[in-house]
């Protein structure tokens, strides 16, 4: 036990900052964020933002956690935007002590890995969920239970018990797995709970932060209900160490005394009016997870910084990079009293920026973390429309769904600014009335106060729009039959475009590229 122990403690440190390999199950990881609601919220980021910004591979990349309850903490925050000034302080603190004392960071790392069952992904259920109530016809369970157990050993001596036994049996069958199907959560959830109670005890003694007395009194709550519930853990070892044959020796000692009804019934009433307290022990072992975490991405990328939270005014990135694209190009950005163009050819990168202010203003508010050398920026919503797609069940086309996109961003009167996103604005309609529709969205969006980045092949626009906006390119250069991207920012409208040219080295006829040129000319 101590020797196997000890490995474990070594594999994780020797493995701390990794990239997960593991397959991600995020319908699972999601349930407690979307079950969560958050009263001093700024926003919920929206699905669509989440599409636009590759959000799930994102979250896959950053997600160091060493629990499940860290997990799925970390997805609910990140999209969760609000001031976090005082979290983001203990949040520092907790980081620090783990760059300082490595011990304590493998001991905390040990703890929380005592979680990483599939099956933790459920404790939230039981505070998240409604009290499993007992169904109408409970009460007959207790005297069946009782008749089996006398008519087993009076079978033996009597063949009406022998005959009552054969008819018990199959009726205790259909109710077991009848109550095993409506409550398979609460049962898997249970054992977790135990191990939660247990992990938490152990943190609370490795002194990482000033235990306050809520989460002294919650946790003195859910230890007190621990040995009442420890076949529930029995199950649980069984299920994992030993072989199926055992497994299948304890499932029929359950069935034949209606053990696993009985026992859940007794746990439900122990468990109910305590989902505050189960919730305190959740969210303690979360945050001292997501602080192990980000600790653990910190040490694993090249750039990174803390960035700087400001009221309101300027949003200022100096070095910013996507940090899913190895060797990625960096740039600098600054807004003040304009908002941002972005012009270029056919793959310059002008999506992958926007990707990239996206994914930073999320990771900055919701971990403290940048990957850029310097940022500054408010709190403030973000609203995107990068990646649009037509509704076919609901008859929506393209463009219409754009329409639906920008006027909720219109319609947002909230105070302060937000942080839009977009990426060729009304390219699902006409190009003059795409032109002059997108003019007139995109100078009224700046007019009401907010961080305007949106990138077009439409180089009309910087003209239009040149009182309001700072017009920046990606640019390339052309060498035979090879262009060659530099991803880096430059201002202005490129020279050319590169369309023509992608047509010559996709050995398009002559005659095309010739009429092409003369029409452009």
């Amino acid at each position: 036990m101590f020797n196997k122990k000890k490995h474990r403690r070594q594999q994780l440190e020797d493995t701390f900052g990794d990239i997960k390999t593991e397959n991600l199950n995020l319908n699972v990881v999601k349930r407690y964020f979307e079950r969560k609601s958050d009263p001093n919220a700024l926003q919920i980021v929206s699905e669509q933002t989440c599409d636009d910004l590759d959000f799930d591979l994102f979250f896959s990349y950053i997600d160091r956690t060493q629990s499940r309850i860290g997990q799925q903490a970390l997805y609910a925050q990140l999209r969760t935007i609000k001031d976090r000034k005082l979290q983001f302080q203990e949040q520092e603190a907790l980081i620090d002590l783990f760059n300082e004392n490595r011990s304590k960071r493998n001991k905390t790392q040990y703890e929380l890995s005592r979680l990483n069952s599939r099956k933790a992904y459920y404790i939230s259920d039981l505070f998240q969920s409604p009290p499993f109530k007992k169904p109408s016809w409970s009460f007959i369970i207790p005297i069946l239970s009782i008749l089996i157990t006398v008519s087993i050993p009076l079978a033996f001596f009597s063949t009406w018990f022998a005959l009552i036994l054969m008819l018990l049996l199959p009726i205790h069958v259909l109710i077991h797995f009848a109550l095993k199907r409506s409550v398979s959560v609460f049962i898997d959830s249970i054992p977790q709970l135990l191990t939660m109670s247990s992990v938490a005890n152990k943190l609370v003694k490795l002194n990482l932060t000033e235990t306050s007395n809520n989460i002294i009194f919650s946790l003195k709550t859910v230890t007190s209900i621990k040995r009442r519930m420890s076949f529930f853990k029995l199950e649980q070892k069984v299920d994992s160490d030993m072989e199926a044959a055992y497994w299948f020796l304890i499932e029929m000692i359950k069935i034949t005394f209606l053990l696993e009804p009985l026992l859940m019934f007794s746990a439900a009433k122990k468990l109910d009016h305590k989902q505050r307290d189960i919730e305190t022990v959740f969210d303690y072992i979360a945050q001292i997870d997501l602080a192990l975490s980000i600790n653990a991405l910190r040490n694993n990328v090249e750039q990174y910084c803390i960035p700087n939270i400001i009221e309101n005014g300027t949003l200022k990135a100096t070095g910013i990079h996507h940090p899913l694209i190895v060797n990625c190009v960096s740039n600098s950005i600054e807004l003040t009293n304009k908002s941002f163009l972005l012009t270029g050819s056919n793959m310059s990168g002008k999506t992958t920026l926007m990707r990239t202010i996206g994914l930073n203003h999320l990771s900055s508010l919701s971990l403290n973390t940048a990957f850029a050398e310097e940022i500054k920026l408010p709190c403030c919503k973000i609203y995107s429309m990068i990646r649009v797609s037509d509704d076919l069940m609901e008859s929506t086309s393209y463009f219409m769904k754009e329409l639906e996109l920008v006027k909720a961003f219109i319609d947002d009167t909230t105070k302060g600014k937000k942080l839009i996103l977009l990426d060729e604005l009304f390219k699902g309609t006409n190009t003059s009335e795409r032109i002059a529709s997108a003019s007139a969205v995109l100078s009224h969006l700046q007019h009401t106060g907010n961080f305007v980045f949106v990138a077009s092949h439409d180089l009309e626009l910087s003209e239009q729009l040149k009182n309001e906006y700072d017009t920046f390119h990606l640019g390339e250069t052309v060498l035979e039959n090879e262009i060659n991207f530099n991803y880096t920012l430059s201002r202005g409208n490129p020279e050319k475009g590169n369309a023509i040219e992608l047509m010559r080295i996709s050995d398009f006829p002559i005659s095309i590229i010739n009429r092409a040129k003369e029409l452009v000319s």
